[in-house]
């Protein structure tokens, strides 16, 4: 069987063992009467597999992808961090596809409730609470950010992209994956309705949508394509390019 093939099948078969513990995804169906800022608190957690899913069109591409990305670009004796990693999904990813590799696998959450459950699953991974815009990275060969730079403050991103770059090896791969503004106001407001068309095929209802609108509005702060080229062009990537969209998620590639 084909390399490509057999990752796909072990990262599918790894995901659906755990998805027994998952539960659906009904935070913002009912109204809520005094709405809070959105975060990754326990509640979030609890459904966040669910959430992810069925709220960001093409994630599981996404974090197939970076397994089988990461497999083609990670050195023996070097790191391989997932910064942001959530629940882990991303660097489980890698884990599988490197099957065994002499690679440092981590993730970094600043989420205690996040972290806290993907040390849960067994696995070779190394997991620390952290902040990623603070912490020290060292050699690397991979860096994920997938759906993480859009959470941290804009004057952050540059200083966040050039410790990265300087942690790479040359040749080293970042993988960045971002929820995307449109320069067209036209466009960009296409791209909104047709997200929220995809949420409510997924079984949101127009309350949980314009709820979870409203939570998340000051805490996701989106950019646009070329907002993300030029900064990864003046952190000193040497090249960049995006390697899949849909709709107004984009997910990019970018070599040290």
């Amino acid at each position: 069987m084909p390399d490509n093939i057999r990752i796909g099948l072990n990262y599918r078969s790894l995901m659906t063992n755990k998805a027994t513990d998952n539960h659906r995804d009904t935070l913002f169906a009912e109204l809520i009467a005094e709405p809070s800022t959105f975060s990754f608190n326990d509640a979030v957690v609890d459904v966040f597999p669910d959430m992810i899913q069925r709220s960001v069109p093409g994630y599981g591409t996404v974090v197939r992808m970076s397994g089988i990305l990461s497999e083609q670009y990670a050195r023996a004796g070097t790191h391989i961090y997932d910064l942001g990693c959530s629940l882990g999904e991303s660097i489980r990813s890698v884990e599988v596809a490197l099957d065994g590799r002499d690679c440092y696998l981590i993730g970094v959450d600043n989420s205690p409730a996040m972290i806290k459950k993907a040390q849960d699953i067994d696995s070779g991974i190394t997991w620390h609470l952290d902040d990623v815009t603070t912490m020290e990275l060292r050699s690397s060969s991979v860096v994920i950010m997938n759906f993480t730079l859009q959470f941290i403050p804009i004057d952050q991103r540059l200083p966040l992209l050039t410790k990265i770059r300087q942690a790479l090896v040359p040749g080293g791969l970042l993988i960045l994956s971002e929820k995307l503004s449109l320069p067209d106001p036209d466009m960009n407001a296409l791209m909104i309705d047709l997200h929220h068309d995809f949420k409510r095929s997924q079984g949101y209802s127009s309350l949980e949508i314009a709820q979870k609108r409203d939570a998340i509005e000051n805490v996701l702060i989106p950019e646009t394509a070329a907002i993300h080229t030029q900064r990864l062009q003046d952190a000193g990537f040497s090249r960049s390019s995006v390697w899949f969209q849909c709709l107004n998620f984009a997910s990019f590639i970018a070599i040290a």
